[in-house]
């Protein structure tokens, strides 16, 4: 069969691969893209979407035990994790028939299959009906990336437990270790301890969600061992033993080993990017600890190869993938383009209470020369948020004291996943303190908390 040739090849359906398509083909590009799995790629299917899909339901089942402090009354109050799993499993498959519609809409060519590059500029597919020749002068490579496996603590889908299976749990673990604290391992700590899991949190690192600012981490630490989390920081796991229904975990701490029993394990201790098997090396790309080296316009130094999101680096975040895939679609189109700025992406996570950040942390500006003026408001001090009974969290901004430069904003609470867009807005605005403070926030609302913290920095802080 003769190979079909295309404008654009992109590899890898995920949130950066059919965001890249989708805008390719609006600028009209004759595009395919290749996918060995599911439309939607990790992020719809086994990320990002069904992840918050679990916390929601652990959030309203939060706040029925809390109904008497509302005036209202619940009697026995439960959950069926089935049920619980099921519509979790439902929304993430809304979403990818939903990039099954976009691609059609757009006449973007779908290949499912595994992607291999013989060449530069060639494509080929192992289908279900054999072997599929593409060709195109351009290619994206979108292929993601997987959880990270540390030997002997490899999972098993038993007794330990990546994202995947923590997505579709057999069974509610009674004593659940989770090793490592970046946003995965703390959403999913957070979700199972609210349905009443002993959950214990192991992180190597000096503080759990060690990207974050560390005021908002030792606050959010804080509040998860007010939930009844146990906190392990400077913390190694070097052993699982797997017995009968049980794992016997060998925890090192301050240069002692513990021996503590779980019935389930959660590593979430990084990923890896799907770089195997494609031909990459032979090519002439770059890799780095399984990820491909690209310059700020995510071009590999192989002319035509791009790639995007996972497999290119950090920060490892969905909405980064999609905007380098914008970006590179409208290069290849001809467009004149900015590169995507690591420091201007919002980090969120869904964990109870939320974390939300964008730009320097204080230690990171201060380090890079900054002399700072740091602005802090409370949700205690905030009207809409005493009226929805969750007062526990903080907004915390940081300046550049001799030009007002907005450098980072840090968040811990209520919805604040939501509310970091503002100073994202900002920041890729330019957004000096002035202008900050000469904004009219909306009352009561969350966000005047976001101002009282600007106030804050400069001394004029009203409510507090």
């Amino acid at each position: 069969m003769a190979a079909r040739t295309f404008d654009l090849i992109v590899i890898g359906a995920g949130p950066g691969g059919y965001v890249a398509a989708i805008r390719a083909a609006q600028l009209g590009l004759n595009v395919a893209i290749v996918e060995r799995e599911h439309l939607g790629g990790i992020c719809l299917n086994w990320g990002c979407i069904p992840t918050k899909a679990l916390l929601r339901s652990a959030e309203v089942f939060h706040l029925m035990h809390r109904a008497k402090d509302f005036g209202l009354k619940a009697d026995a109050v439960g959950y069926d994790l089935d049920a619980v799993v099921k519509r979790s499993r439902d929304v993430a498959k809304q979403l990818t028939s939903g990039v099954g519609h976009l691609m059609k809409k757009n006449k973007i060519t779908v290949v499912m299959g595994e992607a291999t590059l013989p060449a530069k500029g060639r494509v080929e597919v192992a289908t279900e009906n054999g072997k599929e020749e593409l060709t195109a002068r351009n290619i994206i490579l979108a292929t993601g990336a997987r959880a990270r496996e540390l030997p002997g603590l490899e999972a098993d889908g038993d007794l330990v437990w990546t994202y995947k299976h923590a997505l579709q749990p057999k069974r509610m673990p009674k004593k659940l270790l989770v090793i490592g604290s970046g946003a995965i391992g703390i959403e999913f700590a957070s979700f199972f301890n609210t349905l009443g899991a002993e959950t214990t949190v192991v992180e190597v690192m000096d503080r759990v969600l060690p990207v974050e600012d560390a005021e908002i981490s030792a606050f959010a630490k804080k509040s998860f061992v007010k939930q009844g989390m146990t906190i392990m920081e400077k913390s190694t796991v070097r052993q699982l033993d797997r017995g009968k229904g049980k794992v016997t975990a060998h925890i090192e701490s301050g240069g002692k080993t513990e021996k503590l029993e779980f019935d389930t394990v959660i590593s979430a201790v990084g990923i890896v990017g799907n770089v195997e098997g494609l031909g990459l090396e032979e090519l002439g790309v770059k890799l780095d600890r399984t990820h491909v080296l690209t310059d700020e316009y995510c071009r590999t130094g192989v002319d035509g190869l791009y790639a995007i999101g996972d497999i290119a680096g950090a920060p490892w975040l969905a909405h980064k993938a999609s905007h380098e895939g914008v970006m590179v679609a409208e290069m290849i189109a001809g467009k004149k383009v900015h590169p995507v700025k690591p420091e201007s992406i919002a980090g969120c996570t869904y964990c109870h209470p939320q974390v939300a950040s964008v730009g320097y942390t204080e230690a990171k500006a201060k380090e890079l020369g900054y002399k700072v003026r740091v602005g802090r408001f409370p949700f205690i001090g905030n009207g809409k948020a005493i009226a929805l009974g969750d007062v526990e969290g903080m907004v915390k901004t940081v300046f550049d004291d001799r030009t007002g430069e907005l450098l980072g904003a840090h968040m811990v609470g209520a919805e604040v996943t939501e509310l970091i867009q503002g100073f994202v807005v900002g920041r890729q605005l330019e957004t000096t303190e002035e202008d900050l403070m000469h904004t009219v926030f909306p009352h009561p609302t969350l966000s005047e908390m976001m101002h009282e913290s600007v106030l804050d920095a400069y001394g004029r802080v009203i409510h507090m």
